[in-house]
């Protein structure tokens, strides 16, 4: 469990409350939780969280660690029709052996985890 607030007092109240009726313990500042690495900015107090390491790992799996990156993957006036579908038995078995499915969604986790996560020490 990761318990980020503005008021100390009330963090070690809950960390009180929580202890007396879990059997929990304190680990310090945390450095990495479900996988994502905290990062801190201790002037403008402010937590970022990274899934750097675990992108890299999905890339890694799946041979697309040399991959550019690139803003938009296709260009805006390309447009998906049933033309581009696999038309014969031999296009349609390579396209099976392509884990489309498991791509999108190691990469869609990735994205719902850590969507634009900045959490501020002010009332910004």
């Amino acid at each position: 469990m990761l318990i980020v607030g503005h008021d100390k007092n009330k963090i070690n109240r809950l960390k009180k409350d929580l202890g007396s009726k879990f059997a929990i313990k304190n680990l310090g500042l945390a450095q990495q939780i479900l996988g994502m690495w905290t990062m801190r900015g201790k002037k403008n107090k402010r937590l970022w969280l990274s899934q750097e390491k675990y992108i890299k790992k999905v890339l890694d799996r799946f041979n697309m660690k040399d991959a550019k990156p690139i803003g938009t993957p296709l260009v805006a006036h390309f447009k998906l029709s049933t033309e581009l579908c696999p038309s014969d038995d031999k296009e349609k078995e390579e396209m099976s052996k392509i884990p489309y499915a498991s791509v999108v969604g190691s990469v869609m986790y990735g994205i719902h985890m850590t969507r634009h996560c900045i959490f501020s020490g002010n009332s910004e």
